[in-house]
C-alpha cells in the first residue's frame, strides 16, 4: 500500500470534484467540507490497493455520507425562519451544471431521488455505478432519477443567458436598486418572485415575495428603510450559475444577490443575508 503522503495527494487531487458532488446533495458548503473530510479519513484507512477506481470508490462513499446528512439537515430545514436558499457559491465564470433554481428543486426530492438524478443526469455515472453508490439495483435507480427529472425539468433554464449580458444585467439591477425603483420595476417580468434568506439572524422577508407588485414595492420599502446608506458592491460575478453579484452591506456583513433572467427580464432574485451561510466567502473574495 502507498504511504499516507501518496494516499493525500491523490485524495487532493479529486477532492475539487467530491466538493462538487457533497455541495450539490447538501447546499451547504461548511456540511460539503465535512463530508468530504470525513471521507478523506475513511481514504486514509482504505486497503487502497484493493480500490480500481479511486474517484468512483471516493464518490460513493461522499454519496453514502450526505445521504446521511440529508436525514437530519431535513428536520433542521422544518425549523427553518424564512426562505430557504443553499449557501452561495461565488465563481469568476459560469457554471451551467446546477444553476440555483434546480437546487431549489432538488430540496423537493427525497435524498435517494436526489442522488440518483445528481449521480446520473449531472454527473455521468451509469446506473450500474449509482446502484452502487445507492445500495439499490440499477432499475430502480433509473426509476428514481425518471421520478426526479420530473420534478426538475421545470426549473432548469429555458434561455440561458450569455455571460456578458447577464452580467450587464446584473450592473443594471444593482444600480437600479440604489434608489431608482421605477426602472427597477421595467427591469422585472410580471411574475417575479424574490427571495431572501436571514435565517432568523438578520432582516429578510419572512416568505418568498410573489409578483411585480409585491416585490417593487418590497424594494421601495427596503430603499426607504436604507436612506441612502447602501453598503458597498465587492463583486458582480455568478452566484450559483447564475449573474449577479456580492455587497459589504451597511451591517459590515457580506449580502449575495443572483439574478434568474428570462428574455431580458429578471424572473427571480436570490438574495443570500444570512452570516452563517456567508462566512465561507469571507476572506476568499479578496
Amino acid at each position: 500500500m502507498e504511504g499516507v503522503s501518496d494516499a493525500a495527494a491523490q485524495f487532493d487531487a479529486l477532492r475539487p470534484r467530491l466538493m462538487r458532488v457533497a455541495y450539490r446533495m447538501l447546499g451547504s458548503v461548511a456540511d460539503a467540507e465535512d463530508v468530504v473530510q470525513d471521507a478523506w479519513l475513511r481514504w486514509a484507512d482504505t486497503d487502497r490497493d484493493a480500490v480500481r477506481v479511486p474517484e468512483a470508490f471516493l464518490r460513493r462513499v461522499v454519496t453514502r455520507l450526505c445521504l446521511d446528512q440529508l436525514k437530519s439537515a431535513r428536520a433542521r430545514r422544518e425549523e427553518y425562519i424564512g426562505p430557504w436558499l443553499p449557501e452561495p457559491v461565488v465563481e469568476a465564470e459560469e457554471v451551467e451544471d446546477v444553476t440555483l433554481p434546480l437546487m431549489l428543486a432538488l430540496e423537493r426530492l427525497s435524498p435517494l431521488e436526489r442522488a440518483a438524478f445528481l449521480l446520473h443526469d449531472v454527473f455521468g455515472e451509469s446506473f450500474d455505478d449509482v446502484a452502487e453508490s445507492l445500495g439499490r439495483d440499477a432499475a430502480a435507480c433509473r426509476q428514481l432519477a425518471s421520478r426526479a427529472r420530473e420534478h426538475v425539468r421545470a426549473e432548469k433554464p429555458r434561455f440561458p443567458v450569455e455571460r456578458e449580458h447577464g452580467l450587464e444585467i446584473a450592473q443594471a439591477f444593482f444600480t437600479a436598486t440604489r434608489g431608482e425603483v421605477g426602472r427597477l420595476g421595467a427591469m422585472l417580468a410580471d411574475d417575479v418572485s424574490l427571495y431572501s434568506d436571514g435565517g432568523g439572524k438578520r432582516p429578510a422577508a419572512a416568505r418568498v415575495m410573489l409578483g411585480w407588485n409585491e416585490v417593487t414595492r418590497t424594494f421601495a420599502a427596503i430603499g426607504r428603510l436604507q436612506r441612502g446608506n447602501y453598503g458597498e458592491l465587492i463583486r458582480f460575478a455568478w452566484v450559483n450559475g447564475l449573474p449577479g453579484f456580492v455587497t459589504r452591506e451597511a451591517d459590515g456583513v457580506l449580502q449575495t444577490t443572483a439574478l434568474l433572467i428570462e428574455h431580458d427580464r429578471i424572473k427571480a432574485i436570490y438574495v443570500m443575508r444570512n452570516p452563517d451561510k456567508l462566512r465561507h466567502l469571507e476572506g476568499a473574495l479578496h
